[in-house]
């Protein structure tokens, strides 16, 4: 739903966009459907989908299957946290966005109602934008790129009410760490909680599939 928000909002702004989809070995998969759905819902340009395997990596319950999603809060750094996974996906932006001669990365982190993730926190958006400056020929060559991250600052229920405005249909989106094949919903993981609590706070009726009544 972030993606989709940020999407709809670069939209709003006249700007041609070009999605990018990363199957990056993630349990769920059926984001990877929602995400081409979403694209073509609000008038995506292009959608490409990029195969990375990360699970041969592991070290996150997203990539390695014999690591459990949490249900339950939990403190620090969660195990659904992806090593380097947004450095990876903004990297593979980054070379895309320089073969089309863009100047603008687009990228829906959030540090408000998110996991606790490093690699979302706005200290590291603004390093990744310098070393994108300094590490392409772009750069060099003073045709300066900018990381935009429209919702990094906003909670889950003012992305609800933003993207909502836009005419996002969050319906199309998946959120849940271990959904199903087609799309449904746990219901209890932290992507679905706070999923959740966004429309609660936003006033707006959840239109989320669960495959069970949620905690």
């Amino acid at each position: 739903m972030d993606s989709a928000t940020t999407l709809a909002i670069a939209r709003s702004e006249g700007r041609d966009c070009h999605c990018l989809t990363v199957d990056y070995g993630q349990r769920h998969r059926a984001e990877l459907a929602a995400a081409a759905r979403v694209a073509a819902s609000l008038g995506a340009a292009a959608h490409r989908m990029i195969a990375l395997d990360l699970a041969q990596f592991g070290g996150s319950a997203l990539t390695d299957r014999s690591i459990a999603v949490p249900e339950a809060p939990g403190g620090g750094i969660p195990v659904t946290y992806v090593p380097a996974r947004n450095t990876i996906l903004l990297s593979l932006a980054l070379a895309w966005a320089e073969v089309l001669g863009a100047c603008e990365i687009w990228f829906g982190a959030n540090a408000v109602d998110y996991s606790g993730y490093p690699d979302c926190r706005p200290e590291y958006m603004r390093a990744f934008e310098a070393l994108a400056n300094l590490a392409t020929k772009a750069g060099v060559e003073e045709r300066h790129l900018t990381l935009r991250t429209p919702i990094i600052a906003l909670a889950k229920a003012e992305i609800i009410r933003r993207g909502g405005k836009l005419g996002v249909d969050y319906a199309l989106t998946v959120s849940c760490y271990q959904a199903g094949a087609g799309g449904a919903a746990c219901g209890r993981c932290d992507a679905c909680r706070l999923r959740r609590a966004g429309f609660a706070a936003a006033g707006v009726a959840d239109p989320t599939r669960y495959r069970a009544r949620p905690n």
